[in-house]
């Protein structure tokens, strides 16, 4: 640990930071243990890059961190020689989006770096889509995705669309952390910079081209534009990027009935009527929830403020109770609607890849062997899923079908490399359309996937612990759980274990070990008898260890009762 003490004066201090930096830290002087959190160590970049609380201090968003950060990154790709070849900007609502997001397109322009910056806030999905679009050598969306209102972030994507991964984020970062000192940080004026064309901004010409890709690959369009009128549909972008595009995307394919929550339809990084703008959280659905009662809507849908997680509910025509899904429910009914009607069409590939996190539903397993597709099963982060696109990509071997993870996030083509809120939105309401063809609701579609392949169901536990000792806390827990010789969870035996930082995949009949096959990354997997499955994990991106857990069974009920066991007896493990 760095003495936070020594550095929080040097920032009171030195010359290198502004008044206002200084005002607010003085603010705090006395509070140790503000001073601590604030200054105890730098921010890192997680499964999502840089993301933190905002305000002054090392372990904060701020102009110095984020000037720190974009640096490294214009070093970086200087030395990769790739300058010329520009770097797409955008941001969310949140506070200090806007700010940072000018404030890196002109460090990077002092570097000899072009940008393309967007005239306002869009999506994450729209801006890995343009680093593919205009040839980019890298991206950067300022966002804190879902977190709650207090915290802003900073995502790397590299040419390919895709967030960085091992080892280009390891060498980045190294290139970050050799900035030791703030005045290293080059910057220009925007006028100097748009006069040498650096500075370069987009807007409706970029949605116009993500908006047409998207609309193309609409499997069913006929039934869309005929059952669309008849479709009632709530959405909420929850005060973020997401209507930038959703009302025109829903309204151009032919759905007629869109409802978008009032109160929540412009952009605000105050996030006033929701605790926090996650649409895992049901609570995030109340004003949606709400509005779809009212006008007896079909299909609730809420992305976060940077638009790559969707949320839904769906009516229950029998109870007329609005449904929840969780982000594997979602995700695998645009699997199986889309999928099925690919190979209806003949569309299939025969080569077809679905790719999925190791800590998401097994029920992707079973859709990809019904269709003869590969699964492939990743770390947790879309990047990875990025990662094995651009390795099928390389090498021919396979073509992309679909992606998703358990975190409310897919992806429906190869036309970006990032989750797609936005996307996901208009397949939902395709795959609405269509089950209103054949006379059912969205709701018996799901029951439908149950009934073919049985009732498997997915939890997570988040166990909260901030600051440096909540860290530390959480680093203990994971040791703890690591040295444990566990046999058995809730009843079921342990037929597999993997340590995926020691690189050990242990089959616990036979005794036998053998490597992982993925990356280093402190997880630890459980594969329980009778398709039932936990895995322990630290986030990357919040001070919190998650816990994760899946069961198959015949019945919902039962589906329920096993999990609730599953999940009281992991977090025994993982906190006793």
């Amino acid at each position: 640990m760095k003495d936070y003490m020594k550095e929080y004066k040097r920032w009171c201090e030195s010359e290198e930071f502004d008044e206002e930096t200084k005002s607010e830290l003085i603010s705090i002087m006395g509070d140790e243990k503000e001073i601590q959190d604030r200054f105890y160590k730098e921010l890192e970049f997680g499964t999502a890059g840089l993301r933190g609380v905002i305000g002054a201090g090392t372990n904060r968003m701020n102009k110095y961190t984020v000037g720190k950060a974009t640096q490294g990154l214009a070093n970086y790709i200087v030395e990769q020689g790739t300058q010329d070849k520009g770097v797409a900007i955008s941001y969310d609502s949140r506070k200090m989006s806007k700010e940072f997001s000018e404030q890196t397109a002109l460090i990077l322009n002092a570097n000899g770096i072009k940008t393309y910056l967007f005239e306002n806030l869009r999506p994450v999905p729209e801006l890995s889509f343009t680093v593919r679009e205009l040839g980019c050598t890298a991206g950067v969306m300022i966002t804190a995705s879902h977190n709650p209102p207090k915290y802003n972030g900073y995502k790397v994507y590299w040419d390919d669309g895709a967030q960085i991964v091992n080892p280009r984020d390891v060498d980045i970062i190294g290139k970050v952390k050799a900035v030791t000192n703030f005045s290293e940080i080059k910057t220009m004026d925007r006028k100097e910079a748009e006069e040498k064309g650096l500075f370069n901004i987009i807007g409706t010409e970029m949605d116009d081209k993500y908006l047409t890709k998207l609309e193309s690959l609409v499997l069913n369009p006929e039934i869309v534009k005929e059952q669309g009128k008849n479709l009632k549909v709530v959405y909420t972008p929850l005060h973020g990027t997401g209507n930038t595009v959703v009302e025109r995307l829903l309204t151009e394919i032919g759905i007629k009935n869109l409802y978008v929550v009032p109160e929540q339809k412009d952009p605000d990084g105050n996030f006033p009527t929701v605790d926090y703008p996650n649409p895992e959280d049901p609570k995030a659905f109340k004003l949606a929830l709400e509005l779809a009662k009212k006008v007896d809507a079909d299909v609730v849908l809420a992305t976060d403020p940077d638009a790559d997680r969707l949320g839904v509910f769906a009516k229950d025509s029998k109870t007329g109770e609005y449904m929840d899904y969780t982000g594997n429910m979602s995700a695998l009914l645009i699997a199986e609607y889309r999928i099925s009607q690919m190979q209806e069409k003949g569309i299939l590939p025969e080569n077809g890849m679905f790719v999925t996190t190791i800590v998401s539903s097994n029920l992707a397993k079973e859709i990809a062997k019904n269709y003869n597709l590969d699964c492939y099963e990743v770390l947790t982060g879309f990047k990875n899923i990025g990662a094995i696109m651009r390795e099928a990509e390389e090498t021919g071997k396979n073509k992309y079908v679909f992606g998703f993870e358990e975190s409310y996030g897919c992806l429906i083509g190869d036309y970006a490399r990032d989750k797609d809120g936005i996307a996901a939105v208009m397949a939902l309401c395709e795959a609405a359309c269509y089950a209103k063809s054949q006379g059912k609701t969205l709701w018996d579609m799901m029951i439908d996937i149950y009934k073919k392949y049985g009732y498997y169901k997915e939890t997570q536990v988040s166990i909260v612990r901030e600051g440096a000792e909540g860290a530390q806390e959480i680093q203990d827990m994971m040791t703890k759980t690591r040295q444990k010789d566990i046999t058995e969870i809730a009843g079921y035996k342990v037929l597999k274990f993997m340590d995926v930082q020691k690189d050990i995949q242990k089959n616990m009949k036979n005794g036998k070990i053998t490597k992982t096959g993925l990356p280093s990354s402190n997880v630890l997997y459980y594969e329980l008898e009778n398709n039932n499955w936990c895995c322990v994990r630290p986030s990357g991106t919040e001070p919190k260890i998650k816990l994760y857990m899946g069961v198959k069974a015949r019945s919902e009920k039962k589906a329920a009762e096993k999990l609730e066991h599953l999940k009281e007896d992991m977090v025994k493990i993982v906190t006793e």
